[in-house]
């Protein structure tokens, strides 16, 4: 019996625990939704607001004379297709390359995997001047495909593809090869299939890095045409500072996406950790 409560105790202690800690992490998120809501003269004032209003996002999206003079629509859709396209790429050219290193056999493999995993811990950052100024030879400013092409290789994506790629059996491989098939026909059709969980993972970690760039962008994105939600919210904290309530209501506009592909996701990427933290 006392064992019983003792069992019981530990596991209230847990859930309590628990609790705490996803409250903490959650909060931030929580702040922006209520602040973003919030009565204007309740913003930033009381940690949890007790008027409620939706000038905030009249203010932002509205067409009023008070609204904020940003393509803000325009900013999340642009958002959509750079992140979108970009994340792909990344995902189709991270898993060409990880299974030539994986279970293909040619000379130089441990060179090229040798030079990959250097470049992983080469600061990222030295390469921004002269990605720029090729971006800017080739014409390439204040467009899509600027935002895109110099971002469409993740070493990182490569990395974890290849572990995983080589945990593959390498007799479904030989199989598939007796059957007739070719390499491209075995990634598409054999090997992407097993390896749904770590994309779903590689996914989510590239499209939230993508969505949340904000350095290229900025260097990239010259007009409205282009410009980024990330990049106008930076924008417009300097000029607008003063209205916090709307800056939020962005903020949730940048954040809410990223969370409801998590939780559309959360199955398959919880497989796919469970594989990574191995």
């Amino acid at each position: 019996m006392v064992g019983h409560k003792k069992k019981s105790g530990s596991l209230a202690l847990r859930y309590v625990i628990t609790t705490f800690v996803m409250l903490i992490m959650i909060f931030p998120f929580l702040y922006l939704v209520l602040h973003s809501f919030a009565a204007w003269d309740q913003v930033d004032r009381q940690i949890i607001p007790t008027k409620f209003s939706l000038r905030s996002w009249t203010w932002l999206f509205g067409n009023s004379s008070t609204a904020a003079e940003a393509p803000w629509i325009g900013a999340f859709i642009h958002t959509i297709i750079v992140a979108t396209i970009a994340t792909f790429l990344m995902l189709f050219f991270a898993m060409m390359v990880a299974y030539a290193l994986a279970k293909i056999n040619f000379k130089g493999k441990k060179a090229v995997n040798n030079l990959l995993l250097f470049q992983m811990f080469f600061p990222a950052i030295i390469l921004l001047i002269p990605q720029f100024l090729m971006v800017s030879k080739v014409g390439l400013l204040d467009s899509y495909s600027g935002m895109i092409i110099p971002t469409m290789i993740s070493l990182w994506a490569i990395f974890m593809y290849t572990n995983f790629f080589k945990a593959i059996p390498d007799t479904l491989i030989e199989a598939a090869r007796l059957d007739g098939a070719n390499d491209w026909t075995i990634l598409l059709k054999v090997v992407l299939p097993m390896s749904r969980s770590i994309t779903t993972v590689i996914f989510l970690f590239l499209y939230t890095d993508r969505w949340t760039n904000l350095l290229w962008d900025m260097i990239v994105s010259k007009s409205d045409s282009t410009v980024t939600l990330n990049v106008l919210i930076s924008q417009m904290f300097g000029p607008y500072a003063t209205y916090p309530g709307p800056m939020y209501a962005a903020s949730v506009v940048l954040t809410l996406p990223l969370i409801l592909l998590f939780l559309l996701f959360s199955k398959q990427f919880q497989k796919g950790m469970q594989f990574a933290l191995k």
